[in-house]
């Protein structure tokens, strides 16, 4: 893995979905790095980015339209794309057309990317590529990377980041671009979306609990009977991986998540004692709920990184609860 004193902070760099929750993040870490080229693209107003800084050059485009993809591309070195039509289960369950069109988007940037000679190209995938057969458990044996294929991954979403792999992959064996693929398991944390239907689970659940602080009525509603299993990794961990991964030589996906696996009701657990109040839950079994088990398996990240997650669940709770209380006051 490449130490950050060697990178070179005046290559010029592309962040794409940079009003977004992790590239946001991304962005900030990169300007504390000491990056000085940075164009940050998002398609949302600059007013609805989650984060937004001085001294870097802030786009608002459609990139799934080929010329604001070379607009976007023009004069870049190294691109990280983060750019996606994504949320929660609700979200990606109920507009699985609109997921897939973001295939759009990571195409056109590539062949922009193919054009402008870029040397590194980064592509946020998910663990929503991997074979659904492995996940109808709750007691899941972690997803190595292998995990994906025979290919059966989450209808829609799924689809298109596993087509997205593929296309990075031929583009790297092709063209010479050094693809770099993250398979992000459940990100989550401060300064993300936390209501409005496109959230995750630890930000809806969060909310849920601090509205039901805020208001005495301690009683949520919890989406499936609360057993299904994930893991979570908390932003900072997602952007450490990242950085690494985009600055090794490794060309292959990777997982970037946690191995902390927990119930969704011991998630509810967590956020009852971070909070101090006990609630009453009632449970939808009707409603979106995704796969029944899922979790990482970080063996081929420690390998090829050293390096795995680090933040304990119930700590990044605590930040992302603390976080969104003061947004629902």
């Amino acid at each position: 893995m490449t130490s950050n004193r060697e990178l070179d902070t005046s290559s010029p760099v592309l962040v794409t979905g940079a009003g977004g929750f992790i590239g946001g993040w991304l962005v900030r870490s990169l300007r504390q790095q000491g990056f000085s080229d940075i164009r940050a693209v998002d398609i949302k107003p600059q007013t609805q980015w989650h984060q937004v800084f001085d001294g870097v050059e802030n786009v608002t485009a459609d990139l799934q339209l080929l010329e604001n993809c070379r607009s976007a591309m023009r004069g870049r070195k190294h691109v990280f794309n983060l750019a996606a039509d994504m949320g929660g289960m609700g979200f990606i369950e109920q507009n699985k057309a609109l997921c897939m069109l973001s295939v759009l988007i990571n195409t056109h940037l590539l062949e922009a990317a193919r054009e402008e000679s870029v040397e590194r190209f980064f592509f946020a995938s998910s663990a929503c590529v991997y074979n659904a057969s492995k996940q109808d458990v709750t007691d899941v044996i972690p997803l190595r990377e292998e995990d994906a294929y025979p290919a059966m991954p989450e209808d829609g979403y799924g689809w298109e980041k596993l087509f997205g792999e593929r296309i990075v992959r031929h583009f790297d064996e092709d063209f010479g671009i050094q693809g770099r693929v993250a398979r992000y398991h459940n990100v989550y944390g401060p300064h993300g979306t936390w209501d409005g239907g496109r959230e995750k689970a630890p930000a809806a659940l969060a909310r849920k609990v601090a509205l039901a602080k805020l208001t005495g009525n301690h009683s949520i509603q919890i989406w499936g009977d609360g057993e299904q299993t994930r893991s979570f990794t908390y932003i900072d961990d997602a952007i450490f991986g990242t950085e690494a991964l985009f600055w090794s030589d490794f060309n292959q996906p990777l997982n970037v998540g946690s191995e902390e696996m927990v119930s969704i009701n011991q998630m509810v657990d967590m956020l009852e004692e971070i909070s101090g109040i006990k609630l009453t839950r009632e449970y939808q079994l009707d409603a979106p709920k995704g796969v029944r088990g899922r979790n990482s398996d970080n063996s081929l990240t420690r390998q090829e990184l050293n390096w795995s997650p680090t933040t304990p669940l119930k700590e990044g709770l605590r930040e992302t609860f603390d976080w969104i209380s003061r947004q629902v006051c």
